[in-house]
């Protein structure tokens, strides 16, 4: 019951980062422009760590959601608009 309840819980926690990804991609980017690719990447990388989670229940609940964390801000780096960004910030 405990390894049911961990996976839901990490499994509705990419669903919101997921989400929250997708709005803010579709409100910074310009018409045309929405990234599909990083928000595919972000899907599977979730459904990776959620099954992952579901196989191994020694895997703790914060190590699952945190890397989850650490990847989805890593695919955000690399989005048209943080890209404009750091290149206005550089020049």
């Amino acid at each position: 019951m405990k390894r049911t309840v961990h996976t839901a819980i990490v499994a509705v926690f990419v669903v919101m980062i997921t989400a929250t990804f997708a709005f803010a991609a579709q409100v910074t980017t310009t018409q045309g422009g929405f990234p599909y690719f990083h928000l595919g990447c972000l899907i599977m990388g979730g459904l990776t760590i959620t099954s992952l989670k579901y196989r191994y229940p020694k895997m703790y609940l914060s190590e699952a959601v945190g890397s989850f964390a650490l990847y989805a801000v890593l695919i955000a780096l690399f989005t048209a608009p943080v890209i404009h960004a750091m290149k206005g910030l550089v020049s």
